[in-house]
């Protein structure tokens, strides 16, 4: 029984990977062939004649994509270090720190992971174009800074750290954010980056945001650059299309690969307790 268990439960997982993976390896071998293969009856991966180069080659000169990839460097960037910075004491004053309405504190933690980001976005809106932070660096950072989800996660990884060490850390005459940034942070390691590659994935492929706030390509980050790219430059070329598309997501799956152990380590080790 076990043996079929494991049998059916590696064929799920083995079927459900497939159907995730497949439109990336189809994007990808779209991004290898001419315009003549694109639509061609005959199902194949590979090109007959291949075209990589030409593709690749339009996709970096045709648009300006190398600063699209630069901001959007630039905006997730600011935007993990402004939550990290923020997140971090937020999670260790609801973790270690005993305080009227701590439990309430952290029940509107929740309530904020269960909000959509896109509710807020007339709010946010109305905001933005009151502080005048259209077209903008501020405008794809500012809405962002505040993470329910890394305070939640921050939280649940310190909640596992004895607090002896946090006791022993204020009889040394350690302030409380030096508690967090000189032993919580450097302790919570896996956190730190399974938040990173969440943070950075989910404002890398972000589209819905900055199609609100930004009309200038100097700003434009990846997402919204390649749906500018496609309207004004590919039009029905799809091929160039599909090596854009290629050339943004490959830092994202590469991150991953190297990362996915600490990834997996820290949405596992403390969050889930």
């Amino acid at each position: 029984m076990k043996i079929l268990a494991g049998a059916v439960r590696h064929a799920i997982l083995l079927t459900t990977g497939s159907l995730v993976l497949a439109p990336f390896v189809w994007m990808v071998s779209l991004s290898l062939k001419p315009p003549a293969e694109l639509f061609s009856s005959s199902f194949t991966l590979l090109p007959q004649h291949w075209f990589a180069v030409e593709n690749y080659a339009r996709a970096l000169t045709e648009a300006p994509l190398p600063r699209y990839m630069l901001n959007g460097v630039i905006v997730c960037a600011a935007i993990l270090l402004l939550q990290i910075m923020i997140c971090a004491p937020a999670a260790y004053a609801l973790a270690k720190v005993r305080f009227a309405g701590r439990q309430v504190m952290f029940g509107f933690v929740l309530i904020g992971l269960l909000i959509p980001h896109q509710v807020l976005a007339l709010p946010l809106f109305i905001l933005c174009y009151g502080l005048g932070i259209f077209n903008t660096y501020a405008a794809l950072i500012f809405p962002f800074v505040v993470s329910p989800f890394g305070i939640f996660l921050f939280r649940q990884f310190f909640m596992s750290i004895p607090d002896d060490i946090v006791h022993a850390a204020r009889l040394d005459g350690l302030s409380e954010l030096s508690i967090v940034w000189r032993i919580m942070l450097p302790m919570s390691l896996p956190a730190v980056l399974a938040f990173s590659i969440v943070s950075v994935v989910s404002h890398w492929n972000d589209l819905f945001w900055p199609l609100l706030v930004v009309r200038s390509q100097e700003f434009m980050p990846p997402s919204l650059g390649i749906v500018t790219f496609a309207n004004a430059e590919a039009g029905n070329d799809y091929g160039p299309l599909m090596a854009g598309a290629t050339v943004v997501v490959a830092p994202l799956v590469i991150s991953f690969l190297a990362a996915q152990r600490w990834f997996i380590e820290g949405l596992t080790a403390g969050s889930i307790k």
